[in-house]
């Protein structure tokens, strides 16, 4: 349970690095406490993409991983942001990913972010 409590935390610190340094991709609210709210909740709807669709998503692209040396997974980062984005608008959360670039780029920055934080953040269970 600890580790699933630090990945989420973990998630939304980069989540929340890359909203900072990426202006279209946004967060928006009310106040500062719905917005944490509403950037918790993208976390675990970003986690559990992650969790559920990722996997399914590299094992069918195993050739172009192999192929591209690895380099798909940024796109694959991308895809994975996108869809988020996309949830997050069906459940009226007020986050939005705007383009395939910039979730290029977010994806590359919330990589870096979260392992950087997996690193500093216990993580027994």
């Amino acid at each position: 349970m600890k580790n699933f409590v630090v990945k989420t935390i973990a998630n939304a610190g980069a989540l929340a690095v890359a909203i900072w340094l990426l202006k279209d991709i946004t967060l928006t609210g009310d106040d500062t406490g719905r917005k944490v709210l509403t950037l918790i909740v993208v976390a675990l709807l970003f986690g559990l993409v992650n969790f559920v669709v990722k996997p399914v998503v590299q094992l069918l692209t195993l050739p172009l991983f192999i192929l591209t040396l690895g380099l798909i997974t940024l796109v694959v980062n991308a895809l994975m942001l996108m869809l988020t984005s996309w949830l997050a608008d069906v459940f009226d959360l007020s986050f939005q990913v705007d383009g395939f670039w910039t979730a290029v780029l977010g994806g590359l920055i919330i990589s870096v972010v979260s392992w950087a934080l997996n690193v500093v953040l216990p993580d027994e269970d």
